[in-house]
Protein backbone atom coordinates (compact mmCIF):
# COMPACT_ATOMS: atom_id res chain seq x y z
CA UNK A 1 0.00 0.00 0.00
CA UNK A 2 2.54 2.23 0.73
CA UNK A 3 4.71 1.41 -2.56
CA UNK A 4 1.10 2.55 -4.12
CA UNK A 5 0.75 5.96 -1.92
CA UNK A 6 4.31 6.70 -3.60
CA UNK A 7 3.59 5.90 -7.13
CA UNK A 8 0.67 8.31 -7.03
CA UNK A 9 2.53 11.08 -5.17
CA UNK A 10 5.17 10.77 -7.61
CA UNK A 11 2.54 10.92 -10.40
CA UNK A 12 0.68 13.72 -9.28
CA UNK A 13 3.75 15.68 -8.47
CA UNK A 14 4.90 14.90 -12.12
CA UNK A 15 1.43 16.30 -13.63
CA UNK A 16 1.94 19.50 -11.29
CA UNK A 17 5.27 19.67 -13.37
CA UNK A 18 3.62 19.68 -16.95
CA UNK A 19 1.11 22.24 -16.17
CA UNK A 20 3.74 24.71 -14.06
CA UNK A 21 4.62 27.67 -15.95
CA UNK A 22 8.10 27.32 -17.76
CA UNK A 23 10.21 29.51 -15.30
CA UNK A 24 9.35 26.50 -13.05
CA UNK A 25 11.36 24.06 -11.36
CA UNK A 26 10.88 20.86 -10.06
CA UNK A 27 11.76 19.42 -6.69
CA UNK A 28 11.58 16.18 -4.31
CA UNK A 29 10.90 16.72 -1.18
CA UNK A 30 11.80 13.16 1.06
CA UNK A 31 12.50 12.14 4.59
CA UNK A 32 13.94 8.98 5.89
CA UNK A 33 9.77 8.62 7.90
CA UNK A 34 7.10 9.18 5.63
CA UNK A 35 4.30 11.96 5.88
CA UNK A 36 5.86 15.19 7.22
CA UNK A 37 4.46 18.28 6.05
CA UNK A 38 7.00 20.61 4.49
CA UNK A 39 7.44 24.41 4.78
CA UNK A 40 9.43 26.68 2.01
CA UNK A 41 10.59 29.53 3.66
CA UNK A 42 7.33 29.53 6.33
CA UNK A 43 4.91 28.79 3.80
CA UNK A 44 3.26 25.39 3.63
CA UNK A 45 4.30 23.73 0.12
CA UNK A 46 3.71 20.60 1.20
CA UNK A 47 1.33 18.15 4.01
CA UNK A 48 3.77 14.63 3.35
CA UNK A 49 6.51 13.41 1.89
CA UNK A 50 7.35 11.78 -0.43
CA UNK A 51 6.60 14.52 -2.76
CA UNK A 52 7.57 16.74 -5.90
CA UNK A 53 6.39 20.52 -5.66
CA UNK A 54 7.08 23.12 -8.14
CA UNK A 55 9.43 26.05 -7.16
CA UNK A 56 9.12 29.64 -8.71
CA UNK A 57 12.01 30.63 -10.63
CA UNK A 58 11.96 34.06 -8.18
CA UNK A 59 12.12 31.73 -5.22
CA UNK A 60 14.41 29.32 -6.97
CA UNK A 61 17.10 31.62 -7.56
CA UNK A 62 17.72 32.66 -3.76
CA UNK A 63 18.23 30.86 -0.51
CA UNK A 64 15.71 28.65 0.15
CA UNK A 65 14.48 27.31 3.92
CA UNK A 66 12.97 23.93 3.77
CA UNK A 67 11.24 22.99 7.29
CA UNK A 68 10.06 19.74 7.98
CA UNK A 69 7.52 18.71 10.67
CA UNK A 70 6.03 15.64 12.10
CA UNK A 71 3.86 14.73 14.93
CA UNK A 72 6.88 12.64 17.64
CA UNK A 73 9.44 13.86 15.42
CA UNK A 74 11.99 16.69 15.90
CA UNK A 75 10.98 19.84 13.60
CA UNK A 76 14.64 20.33 11.47
CA UNK A 77 14.87 23.21 8.84
CA UNK A 78 17.51 22.48 5.68
CA UNK A 79 19.03 25.66 4.11
CA UNK A 80 19.66 24.98 0.36
CA UNK A 81 20.91 27.04 -2.29
CA UNK A 82 21.06 26.06 -6.34
CA UNK A 83 22.02 27.35 -9.36
CA UNK A 84 20.22 26.72 -12.53
CA UNK A 85 21.85 23.52 -13.51
CA UNK A 86 20.98 22.26 -10.55
CA UNK A 87 17.68 23.18 -10.48
CA UNK A 88 16.83 22.00 -14.15
CA UNK A 89 18.24 18.21 -12.72
CA UNK A 90 15.29 18.20 -10.17
CA UNK A 91 16.90 18.23 -6.74
CA UNK A 92 16.20 16.26 -3.80
CA UNK A 93 15.82 17.74 -0.33
CA UNK A 94 16.50 14.99 1.97
CA UNK A 95 15.60 14.85 5.54
CA UNK A 96 16.48 12.97 8.74
CA UNK A 97 14.00 13.57 11.07
CA UNK A 98 15.15 12.67 14.69
CA UNK A 99 12.63 10.98 17.22
CA UNK A 100 11.78 13.81 19.53
CA UNK A 101 12.92 12.45 23.35
CA UNK A 102 10.78 15.70 25.06
CA UNK A 103 7.66 14.29 24.10
CA UNK A 104 5.35 11.95 26.30
CA UNK A 105 5.39 8.01 25.40
CA UNK A 106 1.82 6.98 23.99
CA UNK A 107 0.96 5.45 26.40
CA UNK A 108 1.74 7.75 29.53
CA UNK A 109 1.99 11.20 29.15
CA UNK A 110 3.29 12.21 32.32
CA UNK A 111 6.69 10.52 30.99
CA UNK A 112 8.74 11.67 28.24
CA UNK A 113 10.55 9.00 26.07
CA UNK A 114 14.15 10.60 27.21
CA UNK A 115 13.33 10.01 30.74
CA UNK A 116 11.96 6.73 30.11
CA UNK A 117 15.08 5.59 28.70
CA UNK A 118 17.28 6.68 31.64
CA UNK A 119 18.57 4.47 33.59
CA UNK A 120 20.10 4.52 37.24
CA UNK A 121 23.92 2.87 37.41
CA UNK A 122 27.14 2.94 38.56
CA UNK A 123 29.02 3.76 35.54
CA UNK A 124 27.31 7.27 35.18
CA UNK A 125 25.84 7.41 38.67
CA UNK A 126 23.94 10.87 39.61
CA UNK A 127 22.92 11.84 35.45
CA UNK A 128 19.80 10.55 35.75
CA UNK A 129 16.35 12.43 36.39
CA UNK A 130 15.05 10.22 39.10
CA UNK A 131 18.55 10.64 40.82
CA UNK A 132 18.16 14.55 40.75
CA UNK A 133 14.39 14.09 41.67
CA UNK A 134 14.48 14.91 45.30
CA UNK A 135 12.10 13.09 47.68
CA UNK A 136 10.58 13.56 50.46
CA UNK A 137 11.07 11.04 52.86
CA UNK A 138 8.94 11.24 56.17
CA UNK A 139 7.75 8.82 59.03
CA UNK A 140 6.70 8.63 61.95
CA UNK A 141 5.64 6.55 65.16
CA UNK A 142 3.50 6.32 68.28
CA UNK A 143 5.55 5.65 70.49
CA UNK A 144 8.84 7.01 68.99
CA UNK A 145 12.05 5.69 69.06
CA UNK A 146 10.64 2.96 66.53
CA UNK A 147 13.77 1.89 64.27
CA UNK A 148 13.30 1.79 60.39
CA UNK A 149 14.53 -0.19 58.15
CA UNK A 150 14.00 -0.16 54.05
CA UNK A 151 14.41 -2.46 51.18
CA UNK A 152 13.63 -2.78 47.43
CA UNK A 153 11.09 -5.37 46.68
CA UNK A 154 11.29 -5.57 42.54
CA UNK A 155 8.97 -7.71 40.41
CA UNK A 156 11.42 -7.09 37.35
CA UNK A 157 15.00 -8.81 39.03
CA UNK A 158 16.76 -8.82 35.60
CA UNK A 159 16.48 -5.20 35.33
CA UNK A 160 16.20 -4.24 38.98
CA UNK A 161 17.68 -6.49 42.16
CA UNK A 162 16.04 -6.93 45.64
CA UNK A 163 17.75 -5.75 48.18
CA UNK A 164 18.47 -6.40 51.85
CA UNK A 165 17.26 -4.48 54.89
CA UNK A 166 19.23 -0.94 55.56
CA UNK A 167 18.76 0.83 58.50
CA UNK A 168 17.94 3.96 58.68
CA UNK A 169 17.01 5.73 61.83
CA UNK A 170 14.48 5.71 64.52
CA UNK A 171 11.28 8.06 64.40
CA UNK A 172 10.92 10.96 63.53
CA UNK A 173 12.61 10.13 60.45
CA UNK A 174 12.33 13.64 57.93
CA UNK A 175 15.16 13.87 55.25
CA UNK A 176 15.26 14.40 51.77
CA UNK A 177 16.64 11.79 49.00
CA UNK A 178 16.90 10.89 45.20
CA UNK A 179 16.58 7.38 44.14
CA UNK A 180 19.90 5.46 43.09
CA UNK A 181 18.43 1.97 42.72
CA UNK A 182 20.39 0.84 40.24
CA UNK A 183 18.76 -0.30 37.42
CA UNK A 184 15.69 1.43 37.70
CA UNK A 185 13.86 3.44 34.82
CA UNK A 186 10.75 5.72 34.83
CA UNK A 187 9.50 2.52 32.61
CA UNK A 188 10.41 -0.35 35.82
CA UNK A 189 9.59 1.99 38.14
CA UNK A 190 5.78 0.83 37.93
CA UNK A 191 7.51 -2.52 39.08
CA UNK A 192 9.39 -2.13 42.07
CA UNK A 193 8.24 -1.21 45.51
CA UNK A 194 10.24 0.45 48.49
CA UNK A 195 9.10 -1.65 52.01
CA UNK A 196 9.36 0.09 55.09
CA UNK A 197 9.55 -1.42 58.29
CA UNK A 198 9.45 -0.59 61.59
CA UNK A 199 10.08 -2.20 64.96
CA UNK A 200 10.58 -1.28 68.32
CA UNK A 201 11.23 -3.65 71.56
CA UNK A 202 8.01 -4.58 73.15
CA UNK A 203 6.39 -3.54 69.80
CA UNK A 204 4.63 -5.77 66.31
CA UNK A 205 6.90 -5.26 63.75
CA UNK A 206 5.00 -2.72 61.50
CA UNK A 207 5.81 -2.71 57.18
CA UNK A 208 4.62 -0.25 54.61
CA UNK A 209 5.38 -0.33 50.95
CA UNK A 210 5.29 2.43 48.68
CA UNK A 211 5.38 2.18 44.93
CA UNK A 212 8.32 3.87 43.57
CA UNK A 213 6.66 5.24 40.15
CA UNK A 214 3.68 6.74 42.64
CA UNK A 215 6.68 7.98 44.83
CA UNK A 216 8.54 9.86 41.61
CA UNK A 217 5.31 11.37 41.07
CA UNK A 218 4.59 13.03 44.15
CA UNK A 219 8.11 13.10 45.33
CA UNK A 220 7.05 12.22 48.47
CA UNK A 221 7.36 8.80 50.94
CA UNK A 222 5.66 8.82 53.90
CA UNK A 223 3.72 7.46 56.28
CA UNK A 224 3.00 6.93 60.32
CA UNK A 225 3.30 3.40 62.21
CA UNK A 226 0.59 3.18 64.92
CA UNK A 227 2.70 0.59 67.13
CA UNK A 228 0.97 -2.18 69.15
CA UNK A 229 2.04 -3.79 71.94
CA UNK A 230 3.29 -7.61 71.71
CA UNK A 231 0.52 -9.89 73.90
CA UNK A 232 2.63 -11.46 76.76
CA UNK A 233 1.79 -15.07 77.46
CA UNK A 234 0.22 -16.02 80.32
CA UNK A 235 2.63 -18.09 82.77
CA UNK A 236 0.53 -20.55 84.47
CA UNK A 237 2.58 -21.94 88.03
CA UNK A 238 2.00 -25.74 88.45
CA UNK A 239 1.85 -27.03 92.05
Amino acid sequence: MKQIIRIAIVIAGLFTTLIASAKDYSITLSSNVDGAMVYLNGKLISHTTPAIVSISDKVAKNTMMFQFVKEGYETRTITVSYNKKELKNKPVVYCQLKEDMSKPIANDPTVTKNMANQRVSKEKAGQTEMERTIIRWFFDSDPRGARIFYRVISSVPTEVKNTNETYLTTTPLEETRGFNIQGLTYENSRDVTIEIKATKKGYEDQVKRFNVRQALDQQEISGFFELVKKEVPNVVNEE
